[in-house]
């Protein structure tokens, strides 16, 4: 998940770089979303972790 997070990021700066802005805003926003559920389940993987021990 976090690879697809910045291939999005990527894209969107590429976007950005060239004029596109409409597209670099979704990208950027798909790669903000991505990032912040993958914050999330590994936060959860890491209290699942804590918990086993």
């Amino acid at each position: 998940m976090l690879h697809y997070a910045v291939v999005f990021l990527v894209i969107a700066l590429v976007a950005g770089l060239m004029g596109f802005g409409g597209i670099a805003g979704a990208s950027a926003s798909i790669a903000q979303i991505l990032f912040g559920i993958f914050i999330i389940l590994f936060v959860i993987a890491l209290a699942m972790r804590a918990l086993r021990k």
